[in-house]
């Protein structure tokens, strides 16, 4: 990890694919539904190009490449496909309840995602009362991640400096958006949609350190904020 000692005040987490393993879910919904309206496309490729990103911004650039819109409803067409496959298949991400407990630091959850996707897939595996009501998505900015008006929104309403913000995302674009806010973060490269190298792109992009299991981010947080007592469990190295 780089040598980078900071004072951390806020832990903000992105949600698919950080917290649930939903990125594979998400991405076989939206390609087939794209697929449907005349726009082929895989589930590779939709994670390939979108991970990370809104579906606003994703509908955009679809829209232009055709040369046409998608239907009104194509985001309820999406969504609903992944609130079905959620309430029967969705995961938390593997140790992700024991590492929020031994995280004695604020959090807030800041997500692409639209509200009631973020609800429906927290509440799934119970976790959303450990973050409610700090959770913010990118339908209340106008320019989603990459951008970094998200994080900066979240950072704003937890009455943060974004210096003192840590970051963790699992999509490139995220951690362009963290980066851009002025904020540290860690890319996580642990969901089932990581493909070989995945971690290492994270790095490149800004990552201050990669990891790929969820039991090894309290002790990546000790050792960035070096404040006694941060973590439950996990002294300031």
């Amino acid at each position: 990890m780089e040598n980078l000692s900071r004072q951390v005040d806020l832990v903000i987490f992105d949600c698919d694919g950080v917290l649930v393993d939903s990125e594979v879910i998400s991405c076989r919904a939206h390609s087939e539904t794209l697929t449907r309206h005349g726009y082929p496309i895989t589930p590779d490729q939709v994670l390939e190009r979108f991970l990370g990103r809104s579906m606003r911004q994703a509908i955009l650039e679809v829209e232009a490449e055709m040369g046409r819109g998608l239907p009104d409803d194509f985001n309820a067409q999406v969504y609903a496909e992944i609130f079905r496959s959620f309430a029967t298949s969705l995961q938390a991400t593997p140790h992700i309840e024991e590492t929020l407990a031994a995280i004695a630091l604020p959090v807030c959850v800041a997500s692409s995602g639209p509200p009631e996707k973020i609800r429906a897939s927290l509440n799934r595996v119970g976790l959303w009362d450990r973050f409610a009501p700090h959770i913010f998505s990118a339908v209340q900015v106008s320019h989603g991640k990459p951008a970094p008006d998200l994080f900066l929104l979240a950072a704003g309403q937890m009455q943060t400096p974004p210096a003192r913000c840590l970051v963790i995302e699992d999509s490139l674009a995220g951690i362009v958006a963290a980066v851009a806010a002025g904020m540290a973060v860690l890319g996580f490269h642990g969901g089932s949609h990581c493909r070989p190298g995945h971690g290492n792109g994270l790095r490149d992009a800004g990552a201050i350190a990669i990891f790929d299991d969820m039991r090894q981010l309290p002790g990546l947080i000790a050792q960035i904020d070096q404040k006694p007592g941060l973590v439950a469990g996990f002294p300031a190295l």
